[in-house]
């Protein structure tokens, strides 16, 4: 089953993106290189709850 998850920057830490994943085929948390219209610049973006 997918999950929703919230993709959050981690310069300013604002929540920026949506998305989903499979929990059970990857357990471990997500971070990739995303436009943060905050920051105006591309930056690393975590998983949050």
């Amino acid at each position: 089953m997918r999950t929703r998850i919230t993709l959050a920057c981690t310069e300013c830490k604002r929540r920026n993106y949506d998305t989903t994943k499979d929990k059970k085929a990857h357990p471990e948390r997500i971070e990739t290189k995303k436009y943060c219209p905050f920051c105006k610049a591309h930056t690393a973006h975590k998983e949050t709850k």
